[in-house]
């Protein structure tokens, strides 16, 4: 199955903003002072936003490369 450059660079677009909303989503369970968990919520949310990011970011780089090509 072949992605198309267009396809690749939105999917890299969209993997980065899910990271960046799970970055948010660590912020928030960071800042919840009365909840116990919170600790738990910041790591998980942090180690998502790092990886999804990451993962849009080649993708986006990888379609910008091929469409030069």
């Amino acid at each position: 199955m072949k992605i198309s450059t267009d396809d690749q660079r939105a999917i890299g677009v969209i993997l980065f903003s899910v990271g960046v909303l799970a970055f948010l989503i660590g912020i928030a369970g960071h800042f919840k002072s009365e909840y116990h968990h919170r600790g738990e919520i910041a790591s998980i949310g942090f180690t998502i936003a790092l990886i999804l990011a990451a993962i849009g970011v080649v993708m986006f780089l990888i379609s910008l490369k091929k469409k030069r090509g």
